[in-house]
């Protein structure tokens, strides 16, 4: 149902790709005014209940209603949720005569009064999966209008015909007005059938019937569109699909649309006011049949212009509109009426407002326009092999919910040690609270976050800070207010919305694999992957993103319509589609991320004896002898949240190895946004004896910096869900009020996708001593990780019970060697103390790499409280006080030093950490030989310096602030 999706902002996320019944009904009485009892009956003859699941002959009404101006719609209050209809909503059914019914009062049933109309559909109890029938929408009032002529909302017609109108209306005698773009042509007062004929069409023209009785009126809309006869012109190949801005010339602009099947297109906007003639049709390149164009000159530079592309198809299919007016499908910037007065101006200062009278999204053009000035225009990116992403909602990261709060927060970051910050969807999406996969346009940021200018300036402060920046894309799926759905869609209830046609040359109109939502992108279409790469290219070259976490990368096949089993499968065509994007991605940024959200299954293999497994295995080792290769998601929640609750977990498969890649390229969490809390679950479920509960909070925390030794450290990169850091353990199903809706729970829906609360922020979790505990100890593990060589070593992992072991080492495991070489991670997740062998593997003194205490190779027990755990290197962290080795000879002075220092040789980059190795302070760019760096902010302490000079080399040395 797509006027509630649009208006419920995320529940098209779960709705499928099922063909909508259509089912007979009857109304008693009709006409009716909205406080009449009214009686709606279905036919069940024309109702397949085994095809929605239905036992019980368990059918569901839900409704909305409009104002008399059809423009405030509000749903039905006792509808329930999509997925769980009240009961109050229930069909009564007559098996006598196989019908359903239910009778209510309009005014009582949608608690309002004023209606114009109503709506309804019948469902499933579980609407997942479009277990419904198609929308029905039924006029209230004894006073009805009918328009006869013309027949459709559109007509096409030719420079000088006739366009006939013909209505009637109930209730008595009423007055007839009739506007042509908003001009009055004609005035009929007194009767009950209306017939009028404007002759010689010359233009387009909007149309609108306004009929009155008895002081009530009420309008009736069409629209006639002159046929321009297209013209037919080559256009330069320099012209890109979208918006091409005239280098040379700041007043002229060439806009491009690829439509097969069209006839013809105008391009109606602020230039034209909205109302275009036949110098606004944009011409068809005989060479490339689909490819509308059409050069727009006379443009004031940097004012801003908005339009739309108004596409005309003549001869539609069933169901199909002959017009649809559509942003473009490449803009950069959309307006939206929906989304926009919502929008604060703190987030998006002076937004462009969106042009009174027109409907649904514009494109923002503007020529002129001058570019951001980067700070860091050749960004380093980390290894792969060292990546500690921080997966971050924008929304929900801070209370502003805008790009400005990740921004003011770079020095969390930066002290937690992170050096990637990969953003859920920042793309337009539909509605402004949204978690971003159900969107709209891909070129295009969501404005509810804030400006162009201010996410460049996010991607260059990371940069500045040594953070890189992954975007995760949804291009597995789009939802209705992208245009190339609806340019080719299925409209049964002429709303101006629907699924994709037969037509639709970008999209399946059955998902073809088994985890779809919204409309299934067709990857396997040549123009689907033009589109594709442009939006990759987009982001990369105009945004300097340094990765792209690919959403739901299962769905990028054609063979597999509702099976899983094929869907878990090895499929040839997935595997090439994808390592072809990545190619592309890589033509672009020789060292781009390239991410993909697979979490492939290792059963129900294909006639090959493959899985989905089988897939990311090669796509880990693709071109991986190049140093690239495609990094993959990889879901350990349930192992290690075992772990967490004081139960045995198997943390086995957090290493690459186990899954058959050749290098570190699983990007391993223990948290994401799509699982529960680990926190939650301790709370909730976690082991209790007589003297050790996980359920209390402060337990539970105290558990959790064991949590980043045993899963951070393993070999590879690793990702972090906001806020595990600070022992998050609000759980994802937490709703807008606070209350906790869980999967099992889903009376109003189960709320994983409400805007969460920000207790980190109005609490001061950092202020928070058990908290700030995991923090420090998670930063300090981050910094080990990806300073330290041996971490991008080989591993072995002891596991499946309460204290699992990980030995981490470069060259031979059981070699001893003068460098930090070898280092093995115990912990103790019993619910009672342990003896703990740590098994050094050969003789010596091993060092704890958290505080850099000493221990003797010969220890075999080791006492561990539960939570605790212990990092112990056979030397010493390089970056500790206590040994540092200075290849580059560098000096401070003076030293120590009580305001400032000076360092003796030019420097490229300069960082400050305290005695734990926490990153303090990081200076980037040129410093000259004998420049003050000052350091009157730090407290008296023991400083490790570390510097990069000219040559690229690294040196480390201590200061001693007085």
């Amino acid at each position: 149902m797509k006027k509630l999706i649009l208006l419920t902002l995320l529940l098209s996320f779960f709705v499928g790709q099922a063909q909508k019944q259509n089912v007979d009904y009857n109304l008693s009485p009709n006409p009716f005014d909205e406080d009449d009892s009214i009686t709606i009956t279905f036919d069940g003859a024309t109702i397949d209940e085994s095809a929605w699941g239905v036992t019980d002959n368990a059918l569901y009404l839900w409704a909305w209603s409009f104002d008399t101006n059809l423009s405030n719609q509000q749903d039905c209050p006792t509808n329930g949720s999509w997925n769980n209809s009240n009961e109050s909503n229930r069909l009564t059914y007559n098996s006598t005569a196989d019908e359903y019914t239910i009778t209510f009062t309009p005014t009582t049933f949608y608690s309002r009064t004023g209606i114009g109309q109503i709506g309804f559909l019948i469902k499933a109890k579980d609407g997942t999966e479009q277990k419904q029938s198609q929308d029905e929408t039924i006029n209230v009032g004894t006073f009805l209008v009918s328009l006869t002529a013309p027949s459709s909302s559109t007509s096409i017609l030719n420079s000088g015909d006739n366009l006939s109108i013909a209505a009637s209306n109930t209730g008595g005698n009423a007055d007839y007005v009739l506007k042509a773009n908003n001009v009055t042509i004609d005035t009929q007062n007194g009767i009950s059938s209306y017939t009028f004929t404007h002759t010689n069409f010359t233009e387009n023209t909007n149309y609108s019937l306004e009929v009155t009785f008895s002081g009530e009126t009420k309008t009736k809309s069409f629209t006639a569109i002159l046929d321009p006869v297209t013209v037919s012109e080559i256009m330069p190949e320099t012209y890109q699909d979208g918006i091409t801005y005239d280098e040379s010339d700041n007043t002229k602009v060439t806009l491009v649309l690829y439509a097969p099947g069209k006839d013809f297109v105008y391009v109606a906007g602020s230039f034209n006011n909205w109302q275009p003639d036949a110098t606004y049709a944009m011409k068809r390149d005989p060479s490339r049949n689909s490819k509308f164009w059409i050069t727009l000159s006379g443009l004031t530079p940097q004012q801003i212009e908005t339009y739309q592309y108004w596409a005309v198809d003549k001869t539609p299919l069933a169901n199909s509109p002959v017009l649809v007016k559509t942003a473009d499908p490449y803009s950069t910037l959309v307006l939206s009426p929906f989304d926009d007065p919502y929008i604060p101006a703190s987030s998006y200062p002076n937004l462009p407002e969106y042009p009174q009278g027109q409907e649904r999204e514009v494109t923002v053009l503007q020529t002129g326009q001058t570019d951001y000035n980067w700070q860091v225009s050749n960004f380093s990116k980390p290894k792969k092999e060292d990546l500690i992403i921080y997966e971050v909602l924008v929304r929900d990261f801070d209370a502003n919910k805008s790009f400005q709060d990740i921004i003011d927060r770079i020095d969390y970051f930066k002290n937690l040690n992170i050096n990637a910050i990969e953003l859920m969807p920042v793309m337009e999406f539909e509605g402004n609270e949204s978690w971003g996969y159900n969107t709209a346009f891909h070129m295009a940021l969501d404005k509810f976050y804030g400006t162009e200018e201010k996410f460049k300036e996010l991607i260059d402060t990371c940069h500045q800070n040594g953070i890189a920046v992954i975007l995760d894309l949804a291009l597995n799926h789009a939802f209705g207010r992208n245009p190339m759905v609806r340019l080719w869609m299925q409209d049964n209830d002429g709303d101006g919305w629907g699924d994709p046609s037969s037509e639709n040359p970008y999209f399946n109109q059955t998902a073809k694999h088994s985890y779809n939502v919204g409309s299934d992108f067709n990857h396997a279409n040549g123009f689907t992957k033009t589109y594709a790469k442009r939006v990759v290219k987009h982001w990369i070259e105009d945004f300097k993103i340094d990765g792209i976490r690919w959403d739901l990368t299962k769905g990028f096949t054609q063979n597999c319509e509702n099976n899983e089993g094929c869907t878990n499968d090895y499929n040839a065509d997935r595997v090439a589609v994808l390592k072809e994007y990545a190619d592309y991605s890589w033509s672009l940024d020789s060292d781009h991320y390239v991410i993909f959200e697979h979490l492939g299954a290792d059963w129900d293999a294909n006639s090959d004896g493959k899985t989905s497994r089988d897939e990311e295995t090669e796509w880990a080792n693709y071109r991986i002898d190049e140093g690239k290769g495609i990094m993959l998601w990889g879901n350990l929640n349930h192992q290690y949240n075992e772990l967490t609750m004081g139960y045995t977990g198997d943390i086995t498969e957090m290493g690459h190895t186990s899954r058959g890649y050749t290098s570190p390229r699983l990007v391993g969490y223990v948290e994401s946004h799509d699982e529960e809390r680990l926190m939650y679950k301790n709370l909730q479920y976690g082991n209790i004896n007589a003297e050790y509960d996980v359920t209390n909070l402060e337990t539970a925390l105290s558990r959790m910096s064991a949590l980043g030794a045993i899963s951070l450290t393993i070999p590879g990169p690793k990702m972090i869900w906001h806020f595990g850091e600070l022992g998050m353990e609000n759980s994802i199903y937490t709703c807008n009020n606070g209350s906790v809706n869980t999967a099992d729970d889903a009376t109003d829906g189960d709320c994983k996708l409400d805007t969460k609360p920000q207790p980190q922020w109005t609490n001061n979790w950092l202020g928070n001593a058990t908290r700030n505990q995991i923090y420090n100890d998670w930063a300090r593990i981050n910094h080990l990780k990806t300073n330290e060589p041996v971490f991008e070593g080989s591993y072995t992992i002891s596991s499946g019970n309460l204290t699992p072991r990980i030995s981490i080492y470069t060259g031979d495991e059981n070699t001893s060697g003068v460098e930090l070489k070898n280092v093995i991670v115990i912990a103790n997740f019993d619910v009672t103390t342990q003896a703990i062998n740590p098994n050094f593997p050969y003789a010596g003194t091993w060092y704890d790499l958290m505080d850099n205490s000493v221990i003797n190779a010969a220890t075999t027990s080791i006492q561990l409280n539960p939570g605790e755990f212990k990092i112990y290197g056979n030397q010493s962290s390089t970056l500790s006080v206590s040994n540092i080795e200075n290849a580059t000879n560098f000096r401070l002075f003076p030293n120590p030093a009580t305001n400032a220092f000076k360092v003796n040789q030019n420097v490229q980059q300069l960082e400050i950490y305290d005695i734990t190795g926490k990153l303090i302070k990081q200076y980037n760019g040129n410093i000259d030989l004998g420049t003050e760096i000052d350091i009157s902010y730090l407290s008296k302490n023991i400083y490790l310096i570390k510097i990069k000079n000219d040559s690229g080399d690294t040196g480390f040395a201590k200061l001693v602030k007085l």
